[in-house]
C-alpha cells in the first residue's frame, strides 16, 4: 500500500542519548508514554482527571512543554515527538517534577493526528519553532502547509486554539497566509499576535532581548471557528 503522505516534515537527526534519558526510559516509558495507534483513541484514560486536552507537535527537549503542564494544571497535554533523546528528557521532567497531565506520544506527529486524534477533541495545538526548511525546493516539507493546516484545524474543538511560533520571518509570513486562508480558523489579531506571555521564552529569546534585539520571534494565534 503507497504511504498516503510520502513527504515529511522532519527528518531523524542521530542524537546521543544520556545515561540519564536511557534510564528514565526505561524505567517510566509505561507510564509517560502512549503507544502509537492507527485507530482513534480516548486519551481521557491515559490521564488521572478529565480535563480539556492541548497537543503539542514537536517538543524537541520539552523544555516549554513541562513548564507550560506545571503552570496550566487546567489542561492535559499531549506532546508528540520522534526523536528519541528529546522524549528521554521529556520523560526524566515529569517524573522529576511528578507531572500527572502530561503524556507524550514517540511518533511522527501527522501520522498521530491522522489516525488517532478524534475530531474536534482538542482544545488546543503548540507548535513552537518547527524546522523552516529554508531552502525553497523544501518548502513542500513543511508542517504549516495548507492540507496539513485542514487536517490540524479539524481535531479542533469550536473556540479551539493553534499556537505557531518561529524565529523565520519568511515562514512566519508564508505561515500567516496559509493559516488566513483557512476557511475552518480565524485569526482575532490584525496579523501576527501578540507573544503569549505564558509561553516560556527560549534561550535565543532572551539573549535577542538582552542584545536590544527588536524582534526575535514572529508569533500566530488563530481559533477554531463554530460554536
Amino acid at each position: 500500500m503507497a504511504d498516503t503522505h510520502p513527504i515529511r516534515t522532519f527528518v531523524v537527526r542521530a542524537g546521543r542519548m544520556t545515561d540519564a534519558q536511557k534510564r528514565a526510559l526505561e524505567l517510566h516509558r509505561p507510564s509517560f508514554i502512549i503507544p502509537y495507534s492507527n485507530q482513534k483513541t480516548d486519551f481521557e484514560r491515559f490521564f488521572n482527571e478529565e480535563k480539556p486536552l492541548v497537543a503539542e507537535i514537536g517538543f524537541g527537549m520539552g523544555q516549554a512543554t513541562w513548564q507550560i503542564a506545571i503552570q496550566h494544571p487546567e489542561f492535559n497535554y499531549l506532546g508528540i515527538e520522534v526523536h528519541t533523546p528529546g522524549v528521554g528528557r521529556l520523560v526524566m521532567e515529569i517524573a522529576n517534577h511528578e507531572i500527572k497531565n502530561l503524556k507524550i506520544i514517540q511518533h511522527d506527529a501527522v501520522e498521530v493526528f491522522e489516525n488517532m486524534i478524534p475530531d474536534a477533541s482538542l482544545a488546543g495545538i503548540h507548535l513552537f519553532y518547527p524546522d523552516p526548511w529554508p531552502k525553497k525546493r523544501h518548502h513542500k516539507r513543511r508542517i504549516v502547509r495548507p492540507e496539513l493546516v485542514s487536517l490540524f484545524a479539524s481535531k479542533l474543538a469550536p473556540g479551539g486554539y493553534f499556537y505557531f511560533v518561529t524565529d523565520v520571518e519568511e515562514y512566519a509570513l508564508a505561515s500567516l497566509s496559509v493559516l488566513s486562508e483557512n476557511s475552518q480558523l480565524r485569526n482575532p489579531f490584525e496579523g501576527f499576535a501578540p507573544r503569549q506571555a505564558w509561553r516560556p521564552e527560549t534561550k535565543f529569546e532572551k539573549r535577542a532581548k538582552t542584545a536590544g534585539i527588536e524582534k526575535a520571534a514572529w508569533e500566530l494565534y488563530f481559533l477554531r471557528t463554530g460554536n
